[in-house]
């Protein structure tokens, strides 16, 4: 059975990471042996990949994390910013209709 070039394509990144069916595995392996334009596809696709080492993996993993802790702490501190100025404005307003506008609080 012949299988389309764009089939194959779709399937490589599958291959790659060793993800698909052993029928798939087969048929990519069959057609990228026969096919030049395929397994150069292949090829360039291998040469691109880089996983890194452990170490390097893990060292980019605690920047995420670090960076992550930052960005959360400094949206706290936006948060509460952003709490006082609004209860400072609205302060600031009600002195200000307190004070021209001669606006009395009624007490019951």
């Amino acid at each position: 059975m012949s299988i389309s070039c764009e089939i194959i394509k779709d399937l490589l990144p599958l291959y790659l990471d060793d993800v698909c069916s052993n029928d798939s595995k087969t048929a990519v392996t069959e057609h990228i042996a026969a096919c030049e334009k395929c397994n150069a596809e292949f090829q360039g696709m291998q040469s691109n990949l880089h996983l890194g080492s452990v170490g390097d993996n893990m060292r980019e993993a605690e920047a995420v994390k670090e960076l992550s802790k930052r960005w959360k702490k400094g949206m706290v501190k936006s948060l509460i910013k952003g709490a006082l100025i609004a209860l400072a404005v609205i302060a600031a307003i009600a002195i200000l209709a307190f004070v021209f506008l001669d606006v009395r609080i009624i007490y019951a």
